[in-house]
C-alpha cells in the first residue's frame, strides 16, 4: 500500500517548466512510497470524468511513474493537457452529471447575467473515489483560486504558482516567467535589424492582463521603454519620446513594448469573444492601437510584432527548469510533512512554502513608486543593492 497517493494537474495557459514539476513530484514520490496519479485537463479531469466509465477514465486519469515521466522535462508545454475550467463557475453541467442538483451563482460580465454552477462536491466526490490524499495544483491565480476553496473545504491542497505574468500573490517569482521574458528580449533583439533597415518605429505586445512584470523585465534588459497596466501613460508624451528616440538613434529607429493589458488616457482595452470560466475576454492588441496613434500624430511608419504565444512555446531555460524541480520536491516535502493550504514560493530570494494566496487579494502589480519611471515610461534602474535576485520582495 502507497504511503500518499497523491493527485497532481497543471490548470490554465501552458508554460515551460510545468513538466519538469511533474517529473520532480513522481521521482520524489516513488522515493517515498508515494503514488503519483495525473489528473488531465486541469480541473475538467476533475469535473468531467466518469470513474466508471472506461473510456472515460482513460481520458482523465494518468497513473504516472517513473517509465512514462523519464523524458517529458526535455520538452515545454504540459505533459498532463489543461484548461480554464472553473469548477465553481460551471455555465453547464457536464454530461455525467446532467439531472443532478448542484449550488448556483449569478455572476454578470460586461453587462451580462448568467448562471453558473458550483461542482465542488462533484470535484470532492471523485477525489475520494480515486483514493487521493492530496492533490497538487500549477497554475497561476486563476486555478490557485479554486485551490484555495478546495483546501477550505477540508481537502488537503499543495500549489505551485506558474504564469508567464509573474502576477501570483505570496512569492517573487512564477514559473514560466524567466523563459517569457528571454524569448521576448530576443525576438526584440533579432528584431532590431529588421526595424532598423525601414527606419520605423517597432512596437512589441506581450502578456500581462493586470500586471506588467513581463513588459517591465523585458523593457529593463533591453533598454527600451515601456507600458504596463498598473499606470496610465500620456500617449502625446510617449510618441514624442519615441520619435525623439528614433531622431538621436544613428540607425533612425526606436522601440517600445506594451503589456496586453496596458491602457493610456482617453485609451481603455478592448476586448472580444465569449469570457472564459473565470471571466476573462480576450484583449484586442494595444499594440495596434498604438501604431494607429503613431500614424495619425506623428506621421511615422510603424513594425507591430505580438510576441504573446511565442513565449510561453518550446522549452523552458535554465531558471525555469530550476525552479520548476525545486518547486515540485518542496511540494512533496509538504505532503510528507502532511502540511495543507500551502504554496511553494519564492520571498526574498529564498525557497520557502507560503499560504495559498487569498482569491480576494487579485494579481500581484508592480509597484509604480520604486519599479517604473513614471516621467519617462522606463524601468527604473536605481537603488538595487540588497534586492533578490528578480528585483522585488513578497
Amino acid at each position: 500500500m502507497a504511503h500518499k497517493r497523491i493527485g497532481i494537474l497543471t490548470g490554465g495557459g501552458d508554460v515551460p517548466g510545468l513538466n519538469s514539476v511533474i517529473k520532480s513530484v513522481v521521482y520524489r514520490g516513488f522515493e517515498n512510497d508515494c503514488e503519483v496519479v495525473g489528473i488531465r485537463r486541469g480541473w475538467e479531469g476533475l469535473t468531467h470524468v466518469n470513474l466508471s466509465d472506461p473510456d472515460s477514465r482513460n481520458r482523465y486519469i494518468l497513473p504516472l511513474s517513473r517509465e512514462n515521466t523519464r523524458t517529458i522535462d526535455r520538452t515545454g508545454g504540459t505533459f498532463l493537457h489543461s484548461s480554464r475550467t472553473n469548477p465553481a463557475k460551471m455555465k453547464s453541467l457536464p454530461e455525467v452529471v446532467k439531472g443532478q442538483e448542484f449550488p448556483t451563482n449569478q455572476t454578470t460580465k460586461g453587462g451580462v447575467t448568467s448562471t453558473v454552477y458550483d461542482l465542488s462536491k462533484q470535484v470532492l466526490k471523485n477525489l475520494e473515489t480515486l483514493g487521493l490524499d492530496y492533490l497538487i495544483s500549477i497554475g497561476g491565480d486563476d486555478t490557485l483560486s479554486y485551490s484555495a476553496k478546495l483546501d477550505k473545504l477540508g481537502f488537503k491542497v499543495i500549489a505551485i504558482p506558474k504564469t508567464m505574468d509573474n502576477d501570483v500573490q505570496n512569492t517573487e517569482y512564477c514559473i514560466g516567467f524567466s523563459t517569457a521574458i528571454t524569448r521576448a528580449t530576443d525576438a526584440i533583439q533579432r528584431q532590431r535589424t529588421t526595424v532598423g533597415s525601414h527606419e520605423r518605429i517597432g512596437i512589441f505586445r506581450v502578456f500581462g492582463r493586470d500586471a506588467g512584470y513581463t513588459a517591465l523585465y523585458t523593457a529593463y534588459v533591453s533598454s527600451i521603454r515601456c507600458v504596463i497596466p498598473e499606470y496610465k501613460v500620456d500617449v502625446d508624451k510617449l510618441i514624442s519620446l519615441l520619435v525623439n528616440d528614433k531622431k538621436h538613434n544613428p540607425s533612425n529607429y526606436a522601440l517600445v513594448v506594451l503589456s496586453e493589458g496596458a491602457e493610456w488616457e482617453g485609451y481603455k482595452v478592448q476586448e472580444y469573444g465569449e469570457p472564459d470560466a473565470y471571466g476573462h475576454r480576450k484583449k484586442a492588441s494595444v499594440a495596434e492601437a498604438l501604431a494607429t496613434e503613431v500614424k495619425v500624430r506623428a506621421k511615422e511608419e510603424t513594425i507591430v510584432s505580438d510576441l504573446t504565444y511565442d513565449l510561453r512555446s518550446g522549452d523552458p531555460d535554465f531558471v525555469d527548469k530550476l525552479v520548476a524541480s525545486t518547486f515540485g520536491t518542496m511540494a512533496l516535502d509538504a505532503v510528507l510533512e502532511g502540511k495543507s493550504g500551502l504554496m511553494a514560493a519564492l520571498v526574498n530570494g529564498s525557497y520557502a512554502m507560503m499560504p495559498i494566496p487569498d482569491p480576494k487579494l487579485g494579481p500581484r502589480k508592480v509597484d509604480i513608486a520604486t519599479m517604473y519611471n513614471t516621467d519617462r515610461f522606463r524601468p527604473n534602474y536605481g537603488n538595487k543593492t540588497g534586492l533578490p535576485i528578480f528585483l522585488n520582495k513578497v
